[in-house]
């Protein structure tokens, strides 16, 4: 088969030699040969068809090249047959759009608007890339606005194109197409070429399966839409759904697997600790279920946080006004996301709004960030608890998932609640970011949005896949260590704290700081101090009737 080489007027191909010859480019023997269409070239070793119209190579090689010869030289001097060349020039595809023609990679589906954004925004490629969640986002509400316009535009979505572009936007979601979306975070701040990226695909592999040109990337994929309102529409999505798929289920689990703790823990008494200091006693489960109850408030805050990102911008189009968008078509596409992910969206009710305020995630991401600053808090205090083994706290033991030192044999430490925190940090500077990006509203449209989506979709997966990596290999399997709890809780010095009522503020701290002072227990510098007798203390002082 032929192969085009950056115009349609210069073929190239390999051929099965068949005769020895005079190369008639070269001027020497070796495997040649020639046909009505012209000569084969020898070089390389490797037989290959020069089909060329003198006006090309007079154009691509040298001015005033006409004859047959001429073309023949000219040829051999560029080295156009040469076999590496050609394999190079064969990796290659011509697309065009508005702007002209750019050389697209033959193996990829992405079109001359996402090429020109790959080589313009060199900057974090291969690594901060447009984040999954958003490309499948784009494929749902792509095939939404198919189903819409089909509905809506009959004339102009056919029932074939319809299906195609729904039939693309499956393999999408399905992960099949997942090499073809190259482009960074770090690019046009509306995120443009990330919708035209997806529309390149669906269009290209669209017509592939069709075996025919039936779809265009702007006029069918992208009817009735506008760039300003699909990105904050797939915004909303993705972070709808990694929120109510990813991060709800990793809080409920662990709720749950605190709720258990509780249960198993329900008598045993320990030392509480405010500052880090000595408090008065509290039972083991009544510290879990503090933990337990901040995140089942979170897991609140989070729903919470839901009915306004189900708001989507789809079909304002370009500042808002809807224009070019049939009527109805926002209705109608909401309610085609909704059913296609099971999810309750509804069109926005200003999109003036929609396409410039993203305060709808500011205020999801604080509650994001709200569940990092507990998940920083109940790992800080697992750590703490599980201190030691024989110089710290020792309250408790964790599992012992790796070897914790290069030098320290038999040393083990609480990896996965540093993981956590470290999370938590991360979530915490994404908020900054997000509020950020967020203020950056001009007008009629925000255009920090790709910054904006990339910092809260890794602050919801890092959080999702942290809590669960922590609940399976950290919080599961936590014990309390009963003998040094009762050790501590009875050694505490905030136990005088029950004799208040008794003796007075007053009285009490002297105990407390005669004991600290003299290394006695509570009892014995009160019955130094002669403020109550032994048995008297013995009957105020209990500490299993302090919680």
């Amino acid at each position: 088969m032929y192969l085009p080489l950056i115009q349609n007027s210069a073929y190239i191909l390999n051929l099965t030699v068949n005769k020895v010859n005079i190369c008639p480019l070269h001027g020497k023997k070796g495997q040649s040969s020639s046909t009505e269409n012209g000569p084969f070239c020898c070089k390389g070793g490797v037989m290959q068809l020069l089909r060329a119209a003198p006006a090309f190579f007079a154009t691509a090689f040298h001015p005033g090249v006409k004859s047959p010869v001429d073309i023949r030289a000219a040829a051999c001097t560029m080295e156009i047959t040469d076999q590496t060349e050609a394999r190079k020039r064969m990796e290659y595809r011509i697309e065009r759009d508005s702007m002209g023609e750019v050389r697209v990679p033959a193996d990829r589906y992405w079109g001359a608007q996402t090429q020109r954004s790959h080589e313009n925004f060199p900057i974090g490629v291969g690594i901060e890339t447009m984040p999954t969640e958003i490309i499948r986002a784009f494929a749902v509400l792509k095939k939404a606005a198919a189903i819409a316009n089909r509905e809506l535009l009959p004339a102009r979505m056919s029932a074939e194109k319809c299906a195609l572009i729904g039939r693309v936007c499956d393999e999408i979601l399905a992960g099949e197409l997942d090499g073809h979306f190259p482009l960074v975070v770090w690019q046009t701040g509306s995120g443009t070429q990330s919708n035209m990226n997806v529309n390149e695909v669906i269009a290209n592999r669209g017509n592939e399966l069709a075996g025919k040109k039936l779809l265009h990337p702007n006029d069918d994929v992208n009817m009735s839409q506008s760039s300003n309102d699909t990105f904050p529409t797939a915004m909303h999505i993705a972070a709808c759904l990694a929120v109510e798929d990813r991060l709800l289920p990793a809080v409920s689990a662990l709720e749950q697997t605190l709720l258990r703790l509780e249960a198993e823990n329900a008598d045993v008494l320990k030392s509480g600790r405010t500052h880090l200091q000595d408090a008065t006693p509290i039972t083991f489960a009544q510290e879990i279920s503090g933990w337990r109850t901040s995140l089942a408030r979170d897991r609140e805050l989070l729903t919470a946080a839901l009915p306004p990102l189900r708001e989507l911008a789809l079909g304002g189009t370009a500042v808002g006004t809807g224009l070019n968008a049939p009527d109805g078509f926002d209705r109608a596409v909401a309610a085609a996301v909704a059913e296609l992910t099971g999810k309750p969206f509804v069109t926005a009710s200003n999109k003036f709004h929609a396409l410039t305020s993203r305060d709808e995630l500011v205020f999801a991401h604080g509650a994001v960030k709200a569940l990092a600053c507990d998940m920083m808090k109940i790992a800080n205090d697992v750590r703490w608890l599980a201190s030691g083994p024989r110089t710290g706290l020792g309250e408790i033991a964790i599992p012992a998932n790796e070897p914790g030192s290069s030098i320290m044999p038999g040393k083990v430490n609480p990896t996965q609640c540093e993981a956590v925190t470290m999370v938590a940090v991360q979530v915490m500077g994404n908020d900054a970011a997000v509020g950020i990006a967020a203020s950056q509203g001009n007008f009629e449209l925000n255009v920090f949005m790709p910054v904006c989506a990339y910092n809260f979709l890794q602050s919801v997966r890092l959080l999702s896949e942290a809590i669960a990596s922590f609940d399976k290999n950290c919080a599961s399997g936590i014990c309390a260590n009963r003998e040094k709890m009762d050790e501590n809780v009875r050694r505490s010095l905030m136990l005088v704290t029950a004799l208040n009522p008794h003796i007075g503020y007053e009285n009490a701290a002297r105990i407390a700081k005669k004991a600290y002072a003299e290394n006695l227990t509570l009892r014995e510098a009160c019955a130094a101090l002669e403020l109550l007798p032994p048995e008297e203390f013995d009957r105020i002082v209990r500490p299993e009737r302090m919680v």
